[in-house]
């Protein structure tokens, strides 16, 4: 009698749970071209106005086929071409990366590549081990080989002068600041090894091998990797521009070309979407075998529990329980992102020619993904958790508030003083919620994400996830979707602590101060004839000191305005400035410790003489000042560390 109680009991619970699945999905429009288009032209248009963004590319696939592809605004706003999804070409940035790694994957189904091989197996140079550890194949697609950032030469405007991807590799290899395998940092440097792997072991050069073996097969007529473009091709690329209100930009010569070079039209993607939709294959062409494309599709690395993960190449971009795959690509004009509904057949990609006002295309193209699978692939009753009670919430609030660094970030070399300013603030809002300073709304302020079960956040209003990995009984690092695949935030060590940064600050401060005080010291003697009581030497300590500080403050002065140079058009980081930074950081190695020795010999004078105590007070205080300026200039490698970032 029980059992018979308790199977009428699950049939029901099946059948209502059946039937509201049914009513959701006789709620949800269809998927149809008629629709799509009407959805699109009710969002896209406004988008772009209030954005700031020159045009854009949409095509969705469905069913083996395009269901639509859609143009927004301009491809040349001087002209006022418009935005042909069929024509135009846009750069794709590192959507490219999901091309090396087809192309990779070919090579792994022939047996001429291993998964788990040392990557120096295919190579003509060395990659040094960590702690004895190579660096694997699989390690390269999941980037998690442990490299820091490469910056140097990411890309240029002039073909004749760009170095090619070959040598850009060989030419220095960067410090590897993780053990393979166990932190994700999204490397660039890493996809161009792959790259090479491929030419490496086909024998043949990375754009023709695309040509021959993805590009043609699956129709990509109009596609590229060459750079510059084929003659043919140049008056259909689209122009790349900061924002549709400013100037057009020069077509972009990406140096580790694998990992960003592909120029393509929205159709052609839509070719490459419905191969991976259908296990590689593309009507009678096929580019991977079944067990290949599943392997790649289905090979997650999980590192930290459910927030989504890197696959072989693509990574997770699940939506509120439902399996998405995909992969980002950014230039410094281009700006798209690539989503495969893998267990429904539908695929959809947008490209963007601006980044527009704030970062309006990055918020758009979220968005739209997130607007699309609401309103045509809903899913019934979805919730992340069941929430932890208010104490635990508040308690694990507080254990993960802080300062984090990146893993993707430059670690032995000057750029490292990026990782300074772009830390990332977890606060605790005192009420169990929690905010991360990289996600705000559209006001700027940082959104609050509530705990869901023990040390996983959902963020309000969004089905993404924050997890949080716990050792000795402190928060060491975390992550959340959308990120999650290809990066951690990490406590900084501890030649790089949470107050090092207010602290510098606060010397700079002093430094202006003590600037200051020269001239209007000198200006309030004269005025009121007040006799300086000083002797000779303290006067000379004193002077001293002052050149200290403004050489100093000159100094970080410099070091911001060369960086803020070169991150603001990358086409500046080449070796064009690289007399400037030796002189730079010869200047530098003078002024830190000058400026140290300098504020210890007028301490010394000073608490030595007959000054008063605040006097005496404020000359320890600038020792520490300048020893805060020797410390940050030491710990992100201001000095000494050369032209390789």
């Amino acid at each position: 009698m029980m059992l018979t109680s308790l199977k009428k009991a699950a049939i029901a619970a099946i059948l209502v749970c059946v039937g509201h699945t049914l009513a959701l999905a006789d709620s949800a429009p269809a998927l149809t071209k008629s629709d799509v288009d009407a959805w699109l032209d009710g969002y896209v248009p406004y988008a772009l106005e209030q954005g700031d963004i020159a045009g854009a590319v949409v095509v969705v696939v469905k069913d083996g086929s395009i269901l639509t592809q859609r143009g927004f605004g301009y491809a040349d706003l001087e002209t006022r071409e418009p935005m042909d999804p069929e024509r135009t070409l846009m750069r794709v940035g590192s959507i490219s990366k999901l091309f090396t790694w087809t192309a990779l994957m070919q090579l792994v189904e022939r047996g001429q590549v291993a998964l788990d091989a040392d990557v120096n197996t295919y190579l003509d140079f060395k990659i040094p081990p960590l702690d004895g550890q190579p660096i694997t194949v699989r390690n390269l697609m999941t980037h998690t080989p442990g490299f820091e950032e490469q910056m140097k030469n990411a890309l240029s405007y002039d073909p004749a002068t760009a170095p090619k991807f070959e040598t850009l590799l060989k030419q220095w290899i960067p410090k590897r600041i993780y053990a393979p395998g166990t932190t994700p940092a999204y490397s660039n440097y890493a996809t161009a090894l792959a790259g090479y792997i491929v030419e490496r072991v086909s024998g043949t050069a990375l754009e023709d091998y695309m040509d021959a073996r993805i590009l043609r097969p699956l129709g990509m007529t109009s596609s590229t990797f060459r750079q510059p473009l084929p003659s043919e091709l140049q008056p259909r690329m689209a122009k790349g521009y900061a924002a549709a209100s400013g100037p057009a930009r020069p077509f972009e010569i990406v140096g580790l070309a694998p990992a960003g070079a592909l120029s393509a039209p929205a159709t052609d993607i839509a070719q490459f979407m419905l191969a991976h939709l259908n296990q590689g294959r593309l009507i009678e062409t096929e580019i991977l075998r079944p067990q290949t494309a599943e392997l790649m599709h289905g090979t997650p690395l999980t590192i930290l529990p459910r927030v989504d993960r890197m696959l072989l190449g693509f990574w997770e971009a699940n939506y509120k329980g439902r399996r998405v795959i995909g992969h980002g690509g950014d230039t410094q004009w281009f700006h798209g992102d690539l989503r495969l509904y893998i267990d429904d057949g539908i695929g959809m990609f947008v490209v963007c020619s601006s980044m527009g006002k704030g970062m309006a295309a990055i918020d758009m193209r979220i968005q739209l993904f997130e607007s699309f699978a609401d309103r045509y692939l809903p899913v019934p009753e979805w919730t992340a958790g069941p929430g932890v009670d208010e104490q635990t919430a508040r308690v694990h609030a507080q254990l993960i508030a802080g300062r984090y660094l990146s893993s993707r970030r430059s670690e032995s070399s000057f750029m490292s003083l990026l990782a300074l300013a772009s830390g990332v603030d977890v606060t605790d809002y005192r009420d169990g919620t929690i905010g991360v300073s990289m996600v705000r709304n559209g006001s700027g302020t940082p959104r609050r994400w509530r705990e869901v079960e023990p040390f996983v956040w959902q963020l309000d209003g969004s089905s993404r996830l924050l997890s949080a990995e716990v050792r000795d009984g402190a928060v060491a690092r975390f992550s959340f979707d959308e990120v999650s695949p290809f990066m951690m935030f990490e406590r900084p060590p501890a030649s790089k602590p949470g107050w090092l940064l207010p602290a510098f600050l606060a010397s700079l401060v002093a430094m202006f101060a003590t600037a200051v005080a020269w001239p209007v010291s000198a200006l309030m003697r004269r005025r009121y004839d007040v006799k300086d009581v000083r002797s000779a030497q303290e006067i000379k300590a004193h002077r001293w000191l002052r050149i200290a500080a403004i050489a100093t403050i000159a100094m970080w002065l410099a070091w911001a305005a060369t960086i803020g140079t070169m991150m603001s058009d990358l086409s500046n980081l080449t070796q064009k400035v690289d007399g400037w930074l030796w002189t730079l950081q010869a200047i530098s190695i003078v002024t830190v410790l000058g400026g140290v020795i300098a504020a210890l010999w007028h301490a010394i004078r000073a608490i030595r003489g007959s000054r008063r105590w605040y006097s005496k007070a404020w000359a320890v205080a600038m020792v520490l000042a300048m020893d805060v300026s020797l410390w940050l200039a030491l710990a992100f490698n201001v000095i000494g560390s050369g032209v390789n970032y």
